[in-house]
């Protein structure tokens, strides 16, 4: 019941400045990302504030394990992107798989020691 209840109290817009602090990004690289890659339109209000919607987030999030984490140029994404090779990216499951593999590091490197 409580998934249900976050669901409904889930922003349906949010501004650049709540976005690029989600992805740790400078707002000027989400205007530049508008620019480069063409399905990533967030709607503007009367002021010509943007509104990015969950989408918009969920492309994001893909160009920046892209770009960021893998080390793809911006073409190279595009590219990437265009022809579907990479699946949607949680950035919290990111930093678990992280931190364990960092865990695993450690355990065969005691293992190593004791040999």
């Amino acid at each position: 019941m409580a998934e249900t209840e976050k669901e409904q109290t889930e922003k349906l817009f949010y501004s650049i400045s709540e976005v690029s602090e989600m992805f740790e990004l400078n707002a000027s690289t989400l205007r530049f990302w508008e620019k480069e890659f063409e399905f990533l339109k967030p709607s503007k209000n009367k002021k010509g504030n943007r509104l990015f919607t969950q989408k918009d987030i969920d492309s994001i999030a893909k160009i920046v394990e892209l770009v960021k984490q893998k080390g793809f140029t911006i073409q190279g994404a595009r590219e990437q992107l265009k022809n579907g090779g990479t699946e949607t990216i949680n950035p919290n499951n990111t930093a678990l798989v992280i931190a364990k593999l960092k865990q695993v590091k450690e355990k065969l490197i005691q293992i190593k020691d004791t040999l």
